[in-house]
């Protein structure tokens, strides 16, 4: 399995004082509460090519935010790869809400072929997640479902939960534990129990210093990609290939400028097997697009997403919060480039 060189940057980087007088930072409001958050704040970045997003989350520190400012540099100034397909499918997202909120979060989806249900949520137990996918299995007979615990298990209790989830039928489990050999184990005690549940990588593809890794250790039946923390379209392009896995893209909560990099990815990935998670703008109030990248019919449109400025100022963040995102940026963007001379 040959590793693809990760580090190496494009031509050259756009001067910080055009990033700084160009960027954007909005925060728009959550419909519910996803990753503890009720307001995701996102700086955006104008470019010739269009717009890019930077947003990794406020705890990721400025090595881990590096590579969401590389691919926001990549979809400003660069663009996207052709696509090989005009639309993808897309899967709803139930966060870990109590039972009598899930229909109304699915009604926001539309018609959707997958779901995918969030379990392991800190402060919740096992039954609580068996009763949302059952709920979820009821309202969608027909739908594929997937969970994803964030690695909020360990072993036991993954194997156990997934050994129950499994009589709803699901399509995999992403992340149920936090690390690779832990995947490695829950997998290969599913097999001995013959429970037909596929393991998903997630954070152990985005998060590692090496992405191939869980590939190479034969830890997980499938990856979940996303394009921001791998560095960009072309970058995750790469890494899925040498990985050799089918792949799943997923988003990372953003607004419609970075779902459209998302859309971009699943568009020039050779095969695309699963429904993509790139729904979750139905988990927000607003955007920064007059026309959101929204599914239709469970399917995302390729297109372009003109910004809108009136939707700018309507979610301009406060004054302190925007000082705090361009500090980041400048600080990233440091890092961005002593990764670029030392590569």
């Amino acid at each position: 399995m040959a590793t693809p060189d990760f580090s190496s940057a494009p031509g050259s980087r756009p001067e910080l004082s055009e990033l700084l007088a160009g960027a954007r930072v909005v925060s728009i409001p959550m419909r519910v509460r996803f990753r503890g958050i009720l307001h995701r704040e996102a700086l955006l970045i104008p470019g010739a090519a269009g717009w890019g997003e930077f947003s990794p989350f406020p705890e990721y520190d400025d090595a881990e935010a590096a590579p969401w400012l590389a691919a926001a540099l990549e979809a400003a100034a660069e663009g996207y790869p052709e696509p090989v397909r005009g639309s993808v499918p897309v899967n709803g997202t139930v966060p870990a809400v109590a039972v009598d909120q899930v229909e109304g979060v699915l009604a926001r989806f539309g018609a959707v072929g997958a779901v995918k249900v969030k379990v392991a949520e800190r402060g919740q137990t096992v039954a609580e997640d068996l009763a949302r996918v059952a709920e979820v299995r009821r309202l969608l007979p027909n739908a594929g479902i997937r969970v994803d615990a964030n690695g909020g298990w360990d072993v036991p209790t993954a194997v156990a939960a997934l050994e129950a989830l499994a009589e709803a039928g699901l399509e995999y489990a992403e992340q149920p534990v936090p690390e690779i050999a832990g995947l490695r184990e829950v997998r290969q005690e599913l097999a001995r129990r013959g429970i037909p549940v596929l393991i998903a990588a997630d954070e152990s593809v985005r998060k590692e210093t090496d992405p191939l890794r869980v590939a190479r250790e034969d830890a997980a039946d499938l990856i979940v990609v996303k394009v921001a923390p791998l560095g960009g379209v072309r970058r995750a392009l790469e890494i899925v290939a040498a990985a050799g896995l089918p792949a799943v893209v997923s988003s990372a909560l953003d607004t419609s400028v970075g779902i459209r990099a998302g859309v971009a990815l699943a568009a020039s990935l050779p095969q695309l097997p699963y429904a993509c998670g790139l729904g979750t703008l139905s988990l927000m109030t607003g955007d920064v697009a007059e026309q959101p990248m929204l599914p239709d019919g469970g399917a995302l449109a390729v297109r372009d997403v003109p910004v809108s400025e009136e939707l700018l100022e309507r979610y301009a963040a406060d004054p302190d919060v925007t000082q705090w995102w361009l500090d980041r940026l400048e600080r990233v963007y440091g890092q961005l480039m002593r990764r670029d001379r030392t590569a």
